[in-house]
């Protein structure tokens, strides 16, 4: 086979796509390059399952450390089950080009994608997806592509197509973007609170190079491509007209209040249908009609059915297109938990805890990249009692995953910086009751659990979901749609965001795509409902609470000169550990000087700070130190106030009353509280132990009192050189 490559130029750099080298007994492979990243992506189809309903379309996605010249982190020293970040991209490719094959296509799809080169400036994620769609445009497989994918960053408030990693760390918006030449079918947006009109602008500047990478496959198929074979597998037309006779019926159940109702209506009579189509032929003895083309049909008509009750304005629950259902909330629903919530947006409803950590539990990432730590994390989980259904319970699956990174990437820019608030912050979404947007019920739910256990946001966050229903020239938008209105309409667009602007967007497609003007109008509605459900959330708690749960560590941030990080340590690190054993904090230090002290209790990590602070600060003048007897002589004592560092604390400064000898007031190794009351030209420090006691007990005046037997007067000081400190 004739090895084809395409190029063409993207932000000062050129992406190529080649077939024809490897992996030729694929249905379609290409190679994706641009800089020095390189995926490679593979499509493969057969025969469909016997008795299958539906399309099976799968795709992997792989990161290969030694792409990036690395090994595996961990004791097994080989590729495991996919990263979040595997997970996250593989949900990235599937969900533009799924909308894209025909109705009734039903034989295997399988998608591949590796990486096999990665510089660490350009994200492969981009790559991965235009493989997907190139791949699938040069095979037999009836794909309605191809599709670009893009990505826009915003530095300095400049848009800026295909940003590196560099770029990346400096904007403030990371938007990902896929289409035809005419129509957008995905986006996914994490943003620091930007407004409607700069999210429109960026998908705008990106849509004119999807235009380009759409026009590059083009080129491809048309060297390379092959004819595409389809067999469609759907109900016969008049099938599909017998159950379109309980159309009636079906209007009315899908019209009952209560989700469960609806369905338990509607399912009485698909079972009715089902047993009348499928009995057996008195001739035959076989049945009338296959049992799964039945319910082809019965599908084909329940969404017609639902789909014209809404174009004509009548929605499942009886709503209007824009009212938002019932909204309630309630914080502090558990007593042990750092911070808790519970967020009910009509049948959907999440459990949402916040927990409060330190340095130790932050989340490390091993990747491509250089590995990091995550300071922030958000996890969703939804158990099948949600839905009143029976599944298998296993680990998290691919949606829990990106649910879970939807709400986090919603919540993340409103979190206070470190500096301020320097706790791990763990968030769990725990969905209880579901019939519509859990993923943004997390988010609501997860600012409230945020603000309950004292994170000082920036400000709340809420999102919505809205759908789309449109049939020729008739179209609505449908503000928080239901699970129904989700399977049967066009468009679940979920926004999330503050009273300021755009956190967060998800947006999934089952046509192949929406116009501008639509994408707009979508964004202009969401805004007007995030503001409704913001002024609802403020109601159940307008702030964050003024102290952490007794139950959170606390947690304390010092900077230290670097210089004397050593000091801290101390030799095989015996100084640091003897603080940790006689306070019982926990003290972390960064490179830059940066200290975390966490305990249980605040006299713990008060305790712990002041030691540091005393390890590492200069002796100041009118502070009051806790110091320690090193040297006793007949003019004094010498005082060890910060390690390595003494002052003379003068026999006249031992106490209050004459002191004779200053063994009878300290002992060798005794610690005892002391101010520091000079430091003279030459550094000598001159300590005083009374004024401390005066300064920390002060005592009430007295009335004078007339001495009859006066004390001896005090001798005269001895004069003597005091030695330097």
């Amino acid at each position: 086979m004739t090895v084809v490559k395409v190029e063409a130029e993207l932000n000062g750099q050129k992406l190529s796509i080649e077939t024809g080298y490897l992996a030729k007994q694929a249905d379609g492979a290409v190679l994706v390059r641009f800089g020095d990243t390189v995926v490679l992506t593979t499509v493969v189809t057969s025969d469909p399952r016997p008795g299958i309903d539906f399309f099976p379309l799968t795709v992997d996605y792989r990161e290969k450390t030694s792409a990036a010249g690395k090994f595996p982190g961990g004791f097994i020293k080989r590729e495991g089950r996919p990263t979040t970040k595997e997970t996250l991209t593989a949900r990235m490719i599937d969900r533009p080009i799924r909308p894209l094959f025909p109705l009734g296509y039903m034989d295997e799809v399988l998608i591949q994608s590796m990486v096999l080169s990665a510089d660490g400036q350009n994200d492969p994620d981009i790559l991965a997806m235009v493989g997907a769609s190139a791949a699938l445009a040069i095979s037999k497989i009836p794909f309605e592509g191809p599709i670009g994918a893009v990505r826009v960053g915003r530095v300095d408030g400049q848009l800026m197509l295909m940003p590196t990693q560099a770029d990346m760390d400096a904007s403030d918006m990371d938007l990902l973007l896929t289409g035809t030449e005419d129509h957008i079918n995905m986006i996914e947006v994490g943003a620091r609170e930007q407004s409607e009109k700069s999210v429109l602008e960026a998908i705008a500047f990106g849509q004119t190079f999807i235009r380009q990478m759409v026009a590059l496959q083009r080129d491809l198929m048309s060297k390379v491509g092959k004819p595409k074979e389809c067999i469609l597998r759907s109900a016969p037309a008049e099938l599909v007209k017998i159950v379109a006779g309980y159309s009636d019926r079906l209007r009315q159940a899908r019209q009952i209040p209560g989700k469960q109702d609806r369905n338990d209506a509607v399912k009485v009579i698909k079972k009715e249908i089902v047993e009348k189509l499928t009995a057996a032929d008195p001739a035959t003895g076989k049945p009338t009609h296959d049992a799964a083309m039945v319910a082809n049909a019965f599908s084909q008509v329940e969404e017609k059915v639902v789909r014209d009750l809404i174009l004509s304005g009548v929605r499942p629950d009886g709503r209007d297109h824009t009212t938002i259902r019932p909204i309630s909330g309630q914080v502090s629903v558990l007593p042990r938990t750092h911070g808790s919530a519970v967020f009910c947006r009509g049948e959907t409803q999440a459990l949402v805890t916040t927990t409060l950590g330190t340095g130790d539990d932050e989340q490390i990432v091993d990747g491509l990249g250089e590995e990091y730590s995550k300071k922030f994390m958000l996890h969703y989980n939804f158990p099948p009692f949600a839905t009143g259904e029976v599944k298998r319970i296993m680990g998290p699956g691919r949606r829990e995953i990106g649910h879970g990174a939807l709400a986090e990437r919603s919540l993340e820019p409103v979190l206070p910086s470190p500096d301020q608030f320097p706790y791990v912050i763990r968030v769990v979404s725990d969905i209880l009751e579901s019939n519509g947007s859990s993923s943004m019920a997390s988010v609501c739910g997860g600012t409230l659990a945020l603000l309950d256990a004292g994170v000082p946001l920036i400000r709340p966050v809420a999102g919505i979901s809205i759908g789309l229903v449109s049939e020729g020239s008739r179209e609505v938008l449908l503000t928080d749609i239901l699970g129904e209105e989700d399977h049967f309409g066009d468009m679940d667009f979920k926004v999330s965001g503050t009273s300021q602007g755009i956190t967060g967007i998800q947006l999934d497609l089952k046509i192949h795509g929406l116009r501008m003007d639509q994408v707009a109008a979508t964004l202009e509605q969401a805004r007007v409902a995030r503001l409704q459900i913001l002024e609802k959330m403020q109601a159940v708690i307008p702030t964050h609470r003024a102290e952490i749960s007794p139950f959170a560590p606390r947690l304390l941030t010092i900077h230290i000169n670097p210089e004397k990080i050593g000091k801290v340590i101390g030799p095989g690190g015996k100084t640091i550990k003897k603080i940790v054993e006689t306070t019982g904090a926990k003290i972390d230090i960064e490179d830059d000087g940066t200290v975390f002290i966490s305990a249980l209790g605040m006299a713990a990590a008060e305790r712990a700070r002041e030691e540091v602070e005393r390890l590492t600060e200069d002796v100041k003048v009118g502070k009051i130190y806790n110091g320690k007897v090193t040297s006793i002589k007949e003019f004094g004592a010498f005082i060890e106030v910060i390690p390595g560092v003494d002052g003379l604390c003068h026999i006249s400064e031992l106490s209050d009353k004459y002191v004779k000898n200053a063994l009878d007031e300290v002992k060798m190794g005794q610690e005892v509280r002391v101010k520091v009351i000079a430091i003279d030209d030459q550094g000598r420090i001159k300590l005083s132990r009374k004024q401390a006691m005066r300064d920390e007990n002060p005592q009430p005046a007295a009335a004078p009192v007339v001495a009859t037997n006066a004390a001896p007067a005090a001798p005269a000081p001895v004069a003597a050189s005091t030695p330097s400190a």
